[in-house]
């Protein structure tokens, strides 16, 4: 389906201001509002089959010049009948950086979510396990935040070290 048809579709169900698109190469990004994600998530998996969530990231924008934002999330869906891939794009700034879970959709974005919860803190209302995956369960802080300190914050010594069992 071109990527104009799949804009149009969203715009008839979400508004024609629901959304804004950009293209770069191949890239086809859709930028839509934290409130209307969800729908325009469910709208692409259930109307247009974009049956897949192959990648779900964060951005932190903190300091990046011309940035109105400090957060941006990234969804990229693939469809896995015609190879097609689309990104869905919103953005979010503190103190509410919080986003409807998407696990209802795709079963698949259980750790994506964790991850970028881990990672930046933005928290996915919804989600059914959400907590630490990368990072042990009494670290504070969100170490891809632009405003970590690349020293850390003094925390590794407070971790218990891992040991390999003996065979």
């Amino acid at each position: 389906m071109p990527f104009d048809a799949i804009v149009t579709q969203l715009q008839s169900r979400l508004g024609a201001d629901a959304l804004t698109t950009s293209e770069f190469r191949d890239n086809r990004r859709i930028h839509v509002s934290p409130d209307q994600l969800f729908e325009a998530l469910r709208i692409l998996n259930a109307d247009l089959c974009f049956d897949m969530l192959a990648e779900l990231t964060a951005v932190d924008y903190l300091k990046f010049p011309g940035a109105r934002d400090r957060f941006g999330v990234i969804y990229g869906l693939l469809n896995t009948e015609s190879g097609e891939r689309v990104y869905v794009k919103t953005f979010l700034n503190e103190p509410d950086v919080s986003l409807p879970s998407v696990y209802s959709i795709w079963r698949g974005a259980d750790w994506l979510e964790r991850e970028v919860y881990d990672m930046y803190g933005i928290h996915f209302e919804g989600h059914p396990d959400l907590r630490r995956i990368l990072m042990p369960e009494e670290f504070t802080s969100w170490p891809l935040r632009k405003d970590y300190p690349m020293r850390g914050k003094g925390e590794r010594h407070n971790f218990t070290p891992i040991t390999r069992a003996e065979s």
